[in-house]
C-alpha cells in the first residue's frame, strides 16, 4: 500500500446475559475458601477496562459482500436483515454464539453435570463501509466507532461472480474492497493518533511517575504515525511491552488482529485456492500478517435450514468436513492466542476462555476477580488425564492430579478446581 497523502463450584449463582459488571458481595465466598464459583465473565482482549460476556468478533466488509447472511447464518436465530442494497443494516447486529467443544460434553457426562455451560463468542454485524467512511460517508463515523467496541475484525471480501448481486464499486476485485476498508481504519486511526500527540504536547505531567507513562505513550504515538502514514496498521509499529501499555486506551481500529473471510460460492468451497480471487487474499493477508479462512455464506445459509443430523452428510456432498463457523472460531482463537480450561462438577461444566501464558491466579481471575486476588492453589489435571482416570476423586488416587501454585501456567485442556481465601 503506497505512502498516505490526506487532503469454580458454590450453590449455583444467578447470572444475568448482560454487559455490565456483576457486583458480588465477597462475604458469599467467606466461609468457603477452597471453592471457586462460576460466573462468565472475562477480561477483554482489546480495552483492559471493559468487562464483557465474551470474546466480539466483529463483522466488517464493504456493502453486499456477504456479511449479514453470514452473520445469520452463523447465529443460531439471527435476525440480521439481508438485502441486496447498500447500507441495509444500519445498526449492529449482535448474537451469541456457543464455541464448539466436543471436550465439554464428555467432561459433564463423567462428572454427572446438571448442565454444560461453553464458552461463547459474540459476532458483531457491522454496517457495510465505504470509500470515505472515515469522513462521514454512507454514516461512516458511526459505523466506525462500532468496530472499536469489538475484539478482532473479521473482513468478509467478496471472492465470486453474481450478475444478481449488486458490487458497490461496479466489480469484484477483492484487492480494492480490503485497501478500502483498511484505508478508511487507518486514517480514522491517524486523525486520533495526531489528534492525542497535540493534547500531549500541551498537558503537562503531575508526577515522574506520570511524565514515564506520558513519554512512552508519545513515543508508541510517533512509531504509529510513521506507520499509518506509510499506509501500514497500526499492529504493524514495532512497540515495547510499555509502549504497548500506554496506548491501550486508545482502543485504535487498526491495532485489532484482523482475519479476512473470503466468502465463495458453493462450486469453490472444495478447493479455494483455485480461485484466482482467493489467491489474491491469500496473499494480501500473508502480506498484512493477517489470518484467512474461506467461507461460502450461502452454504451457511443453507446448513441452518436442514436437521442438524443431516448437515454433516450435506457438508461431505460438498468436499468439506467442518462449518464455516467452526473454522472462523479456530482462526480467532489462533489469532488472538487464546485458550481453554475447564471447570467441572456436579453443578456444571464450564469451559473458560484465557489468553496463552496466563498463571493460575489470572486464570481464576476470568471466574471472578477475587479468587485471583485471594488464589492459595489450583488442583490441576490434564483433559486425557481427567478422562482417563473419570473424575477428581480418581485422578487424585492415581497421581495425576496436581497441586499447581502462583506461577503456573495453565494449559490447554487443563481441568481445574481453584483453592482461595477472601
Amino acid at each position: 500500500m503506497a505512502r498516505i497523502a490526506r487532503s469454580h463450584l458454590i450453590p449455583a449463582l444467578s447470572i444475568l446475559p448482560t454487559k455490565s459488571c456483576l457486583s458480588v458481595n465477597p462475604s458469599l465466598f467467606a466461609s468457603r475458601p477452597h471453592l471457586a464459583a462460576v460466573l462468565g465473565f472475562r477480561r477483554c482482549f482489546s480495552c483492559s477496562s471493559r468487562l464483557s460476556m465474551s470474546l466480539k468478533a466483529g463483522i466488517v466488509g464493504l456493502p453486499n459482500v456477504g456479511k449479514s447472511t453470514l452473520f445469520n447464518a452463523v447465529v443460531e436465530n439471527g435476525k440480521a436483515q439481508a438485502a441486496n442494497f447498500p447500507f441495509c443494516t444500519i445498526e449492529p447486529n449482535v448474537g451469541i454464539v456457543a464455541v464448539p467443544d466436543p471436550r465439554l460434553h464428555v467432561l459433564s457426562d463423567l462428572s454427572k453435570s446438571q448442565r454444560a455451560v461453553p464458552a461463547s463468542i459474540e459476532f458483531v454485524d457491522i454496517a457495510g463501509l465505504v470509500k470515505g467512511a472515515s469522513q462521514g460517508e454512507g454514516l461512516g463515523n458511526k459505523f466506525l466507532s462500532h468496530i472499536r467496541e469489538v475484539d478482532s475484525i473479521l473482513q468478509v471480501v467478496r471472492c465470486f461472480e453474481d450478475n444478481d448481486i449488486v458490487h458497490v464499486n461496479g466489480k469484484v476485485d477483492p484487492k480494492s474492497d480490503i485497501d478500502v476498508i483498511n484505508l478508511e481504519l487507518i486514517f480514522t486511526d491517524l486523525d486520533q493518533i495526531q489528534k492525542r500527540i497535540e493534547k500531549l504536547k500541551k498537558g503537562k505531567a503531575r508526577d515522574s511517575q506520570s511524565k514515564v507513562k506520558e513519554d512512552a505513550e508519545k513515543s508508541a504515538l510517533e512509531k504509529i504515525e510513521q506507520a499509518l502514514m506509510d499506509g501500514k496498521p497500526a499492529r504493524s509499529a514495532s512497540l515495547t511491552d510499555f509502549e504497548n501499555d500506554a496506548i491501550k486506551h486508545l482502543c485504535l481500529l487498526t491495532m485489532k488482529p484482523v482475519i479476512y473471510v473470503a466468502n465463495v460460492a458453493e462450486s469453490d468451497l472444495a478447493e479455494p485456492a483455485n480461485n484466482p480471487y482467493v489467491k489474491e487474499v491469500m496473499n494480501l493477508a500473508s502480506e498484512l500478517k493477517s489470518g484467512l479462512v474461506t467461507i461460502s455464506a450461502q452454504v451457511e445459509a443453507e446448513l441452518t435450514e436442514l436437521p442438524s443430523e443431516e448437515r454433516t452428510e450435506y457438508l461431505k456432498s460438498l468436499g468439506v468436513s467442518e462449518s464455516g463457523l467452526g473454522n472462523l472460531i479456530r482462526a480467532t482463537y489462533g489469532l488472538l492466542g487464546l485458550r481453554t480450561y475447564f471447570t467441572s462438577g456436579e453443578k456444571e461444566t464450564k469451559a473458560w476462555t484465557i489468553l496463552a501464558g496466563m498463571t493460575a491466579p489470572q486464570a481464576a481471575g476470568v471466574i471472578h476477580s477475587d479468587f485471583e486476588k485471594g488464589f492459595i492453589r489450583a488442583e490441576t489435571v490434564a483433559y486425557d488425564d481427567f478422562v482417563t482416570a473419570g473424575s477428581f476423586a480418581a485422578a487424585r488416587e492415581k497421581g495425576v492430579l496436581r497441586s499447581e501454585g502462583k506461577d503456573y501456567l495453565v494449559q490447554e485442556g487443563d481441568v481445574m478446581l481453584f483453592r482461595f481465601n477472601v
